[in-house]
């Protein structure tokens, strides 16, 4: 997966979108209460993920820790 991350925040409903950047078609899939995957419609890769009560979730703020529901490979990142 490449492209830019593309991160949006909702204050007002504590619901945070983490992307990568793409004109592809997807869909979203919940698979936690409050957490949906969002994969590429042909190929079914996960390019995104939306949390709500995003701060209610996290312990500090200012430092983020998340499990996420699926892997990421960043040796497979190339500059």
């Amino acid at each position: 997966m490449k492209g830019k991350l593309s991160i949006y925040y909702d204050e007002e409903g504590d619901y945070i979108e983490i992307f990568v950047k793409t004109k592809r078609p997807n869909y979203g899939e919940d698979i936690a209460s409050g957490v949906t995957i969002f994969k590429d419609e042909e190929t079914d890769e996960a390019i995104g993920v939306g949390i709500l009560n995003f701060k209610k979730k996290m312990n500090d703020i200012n430092q983020m820790e998340l499990d996420l529901p699926f892997e990421i490979n960043f040796s497979a990142i190339s500059v």
